[in-house]
């Protein structure tokens, strides 16, 4: 199981270099390659190519916006669609051989989670103003100001528990089962997991993000 958790690869001083770091920028680099590659040829008015799977992306991202904010859920495709995209991407890693995902670390999940946080945080004083922002934690009644502020606390645990748990505990199954029957039950196993993980978590952070910021 030693393969399932972070490892130390290097010390540079005082600071720690774990292996959950360097896999979060391997997967960075090739999402920097894949973006270039995508784009290389521009964007046209009649998609074709690569600029179909972009446009096919965006607009399912705009549906999950759309259908919970209207049109002006739009503007947020930048905060969630690069949340989906880094989110799935650190995932999929799980099928490189000998790979682990940053995601089953929950230092990663929990970075991802505090940033969501303050994000959001950030959109909602922006939006309403910084006295308008605190009023919603006292609606509807002044009684609720400690329970928001409470849910406000909690969000972070949720959201980084959330995904490492079940990318961990996935990791942990799939493992085993691929010690028990080797290539033909864990790959069905890691497709419905990584599909089910991803949604769960993006729409868990969409509904994180609407509701502090509007």
């Amino acid at each position: 199981m030693d393969h399932l958790v972070r490892f130390d690869v290097l010390h540079i001083g005082p600071v720690t270099i774990t292996s959950t770091v360097i896999n979060t920028w391997i997967v960075m680099i090739l999402l920097f390659a894949a973006v270039k590659l995508l784009t290389r040829g521009g964007f046209h008015e009649r998609p074709r190519g690569a600029q179909v799977v972009i446009e096919m992306l965006v607009e399912f991202i705009y549906g999950l916006l759309e259908g919970a904010m209207g049109k002006e859920g739009r503007r947020y495709l930048w905060i969630v669609g690069s949340l989906f995209v880094f989110i799935l991407a650190m995932n999929l890693s799980w099928f490189i051989p000998g790979f682990v995902p940053p995601t089953t670390d929950i230092m990663t999940t929990a970075a991802l989670a505090i940033t969501t946080i303050i994000l959001t945080h950030v959109m909602g004083i922006r939006k309403k103003g910084f006295g308008g922002y605190l009023k919603n934690y006292a609606s509807p009644v002044i009684i609720m100001l400690p329970m928001n502020i409470l849910e406000e606390l909690v969000k972070p645990f949720s959201l980084a528990i959330r995904l490492f748990g079940n990318m961990f505990g996935e990791k942990t199954v799939v493992t085993i089962l691929a010690i028990l029957v080797p290539l033909v039950l864990p790959v069905p196993v890691m497709m419905l997991g990584l599909l089910i993980d991803v949604a769960r978590d993006v729409v868990a952070r969409r509904l994180t993000f609407i509701e502090d910021a509007e």
